[in-house]
């Protein structure tokens, strides 16, 4: 089991990063440090939107696991 939960840690948290990285909005730090960056936050529709959930519900599922490895694995 402790293998299993183990991989699956692994396989959110590279979702994870997939999904924040394509998330990529604005111009960054150095867009906003220098005036760069958009200061407008519009709302989210469609694929942007859809996103956005799916990164809080790998989020979601990445803490669960990790407290699933954390009290269940010795």
């Amino acid at each position: 089991m402790s293998i299993a939960v183990y991989l699956s840690i692994i396989v959110l948290s590279i979702a994870l990063i997939a999904a924040v990285l394509l998330q990529g909005k604005g111009g960054g730090l150095s867009g906003g440090l220098f005036g760069g960056g958009e200061s407008m936050y519009g709302t989210r529709r469609g694929v942007e939107k859809t996103l956005f959930n799916v990164t809080i519900g790998l989020m979601i599922a990445l803490i669960v696991f990790d407290l699933i490895a954390v009290l269940f694995t010795g």
